[in-house]
């Protein structure tokens, strides 16, 4: 970041009142940038430096700030810079600021925006959490299909300061319905006195709804590898736009996500340092009470084969890499397999595939185990002076449970997130941890179950 070598001098001057100073080292800043030091200054010192801010710059600063640096401005500004601020915001920008807060606060900032303004916010704030309409901005350029270049130039000039994107231009017929995209790159090689119709073509239009969920609008854009996509009504008429910058923090969230149930954790709405203990408690007893209840599982396990143990010490102290091999190859196959799911690569039709790929992985895996297993065994006999017959016949026991345990594993993890798919559940909700549990359990079974036929008669 460019601000943070940067943020003692910054620090230094706002003590020292020194505006002049920090406006002529602003002058050169990105909004990015800008937006970076001010979320890392103290609460009390943001509003000061976001003043010194000229207006355009102040609204596109404002925009890449964090939600809780966007809160404490706009209680520490004024009401006139507030107006300014809202009225001069992108309008999905606008809608991702104003769904975070209070109803009451957003009643009376909603008052603060102009006619226009304050139909297009009521507009997107009345489409459902996490669709299309809540992404989507109105702001996009359009033109008719008979018009020549010359003529799309000249609109772009003027009104194109107002578009979300120039990327792509959309045409529509005189009632608004869409019609078809130009692209800017064919707009800049074609000829001036071409027709926009000669251009387009009217079966190749990749659209989404306002209705749609944002993972279908994410999707959409991995799959056709896009800067911006059309949102239509249910007429097909041209109602705003979505781009690619909107899908990042999509993507982001949706990653973040799936990375926190992966670790067997509920989502988190907020980020973690603003999540109060009790709401952090909250999402995380969930699943440790239920893996724990699993875990029990385990101890009856062992308590059942207690004879067993009794008879043999020597099987606990395998237990944990019995175990533990399992559950490792268990979240190995889960997090392959809902990644692929996630970006594609598998669907819950090529089950039978992942079936058999796994079942010649574990047992392949199991055996690479299994060996070491063996031979670590003996080795530790023999470096103990004990190697027996019988100490051979523990290693076949470890070996061969490895074998066992790591294909259970293997096939645990790999089928379960299709299974979830299958119900229509997310396939990240079998965590890791949630298939280590699964396997532990299964796991002692199998060791035990292998060591009273291999052991029977020897130390059982």
């Amino acid at each position: 970041m460019i601000g943070t070598p940067l943020l003692p001098e910054i620090r230094e001057l706002i003590e020292q009142r020194n505006f002049s100073a920090l406006q002529r080292i602003f002058n050169d800043w990105m909004p990015v940038d800008l937006a970076e030091l001010i979320s890392d200054l103290p609460e009390n010192e943001q509003a000061i430096l976001f003043r010194l801010l000229q207006k355009d710059v102040a609204t596109e600063t404002f925009e890449y700030l964090e939600l809780d640096s966007q809160q404490n401005l706009l209680t520490a500004l004024t009401q006139k810079d507030v107006t300014h601020i809202l009225n001069s915001m992108s309008a999905d920008d606008r809608t991702a600021l104003l769904e975070e807060l209070p109803g009451t606060v957003v009643q009376e900032l909603l008052k603060l925006l102009s006619f226009k303004e304050f139909k297009i916010a009521k507009t997107l704030l009345a489409y459902a959490e996490d669709s299309v309409g809540r992404l989507m901005s109105p702001d996009y350029l359009s033109v008719k299909k008979d018009w020549n270049i010359n003529q799309v130039l000249d609109y772009v000039r003027t009104f194109g300061h107002e578009s979300e994107t120039l990327n792509v231009i959309y045409v529509v017929d005189d009632f608004g319905k869409l019609k078809g995209e130009l692209l800017a790159r064919e707009l800049l090689l074609s000829l001036p006195e071409k027709k926009v119709s000669e251009i387009i073509s009217e079966d190749k239009i990749i659209t989404l709804t306002a209705s749609q969920d944002q993972k279908d609008a994410l999707d959409a854009f991995k799959r056709y590898d896009t800067v911006a996509l059309p949102v239509v009504d249910s007429n097909g008429y041209l109602i705003g736009v979505v781009t690619v910058d909107d899908m990042l923090d999509v993507a982001e969230e949706e990653e973040t996500e799936d990375i926190q149930k992966f670790g067997g954790i509920e989502a988190l709405e907020e980020p973690y340092m603003d999540l109060s203990i009790p709401q952090l408690v909250k999402k995380r007893a969930g699943w440790l009470v239920i893996l724990f209840i699993g875990e029990m599982l385990t101890a009856s396990a062992l308590a059942y084969f207690q004879d067993e143990l009794a008879k043999a010490i020597v099987l606990a102290t395998f237990i944990p890499l019995i175990i533990s091999s399992g559950g490792n190859s268990g979240s190995q196959a889960a997090t392959l397999i809902i990644r692929s799911l996630s970006l594609g690569e598998i669907t819950i039709q090529d089950w039978w595939g992942v079936m058999r790929r796994e079942i010649l992985s574990g047992l392949a895996l199991g055996g690479l185990l299994g060996l070491i297993g063996v031979f670590r065994v003996i080795i530790w006999a023999m470096i103990l002076g004990h190697l027996t017959t019988t100490w051979i016949y523990v290693g076949v026991t470890v070996g061969v449970s490895l074998v066992g345990i790591v294909l259970f594993g293997t096939l645990t993890g790999s089928m379960l997130p299709l299974l979830l798919k299958r119900m229509g559940l997310d396939p990240a909700t079998s965590s890791a941890p949630f298939v280590a549990t699964l396997v532990d359990v299964t796991g002692i079974v199998i060791y035990f179950s292998v060591a009273s036929l291999i052991l029977g008669g020897i130390l059982l």
